[in-house]
């Protein structure tokens, strides 16, 4: 049986999104240092809508496959909706992770959050912290690869 849904292998193969946006309203890096993947989430931002967005991660399947499937999510959507964005509704969209590699979804959603706080910040508006706190990897119990 194979360890990856379909979903997950055709965004890992054919990635959506990927690249720089050299003149980023938004840039979120988050980085996972125990299993080495990177992550850096562009967007553009247009009366509060995110109008472009792309992603250059290093890592494994799982973490490029979160990362495209997040950019797909937040994508022509208000920055409310790109806030909302979590790592459950990621692993939903690409039915489904292994265990170990949930953390991956876990950074596609702070990769997403820092862009928006990085937006916020050079715009002087404000937030409530909280918000954009990251979580911290709540489902991983430290099994990295």
């Amino acid at each position: 049986m194979a360890l990856y849904s379909e979903k997950v292998m055709d965004h890992f193969t054919n990635p959506r999104n990927v690249g720089k946006i050299e003149d980023a309203d938004g840039i979120g890096e988050v980085g996972n240092a125990q299993c080495g993947d990177i992550m850096k989430i562009y967007i553009k931002v247009k009366d509060d809508i995110i109008t472009d967005v792309k992603f250059n991660t290093f890592g494994c399947a799982s973490a490029i496959a979160s990362s495209s499937m997040a950019t797909e999510m937040i994508k022509g959507q208000p920055i409310s909706k790109a806030l909302e964005l979590s790592n459950k509704a990621v692993v939903e969209a690409l039915d489904g992770l292994p265990p170990v590699k949930v953390h991956c979804s876990v950074l596609a959603e702070e990769a997403v959050k820092a862009a928006v706080k990085d937006y916020y910040d050079k715009n002087g508006i404000f937030y409530e912290p909280e918000l954009l706190a990251p979580k911290g990897c709540v489902d991983c119990h430290g099994d990295h690869h």
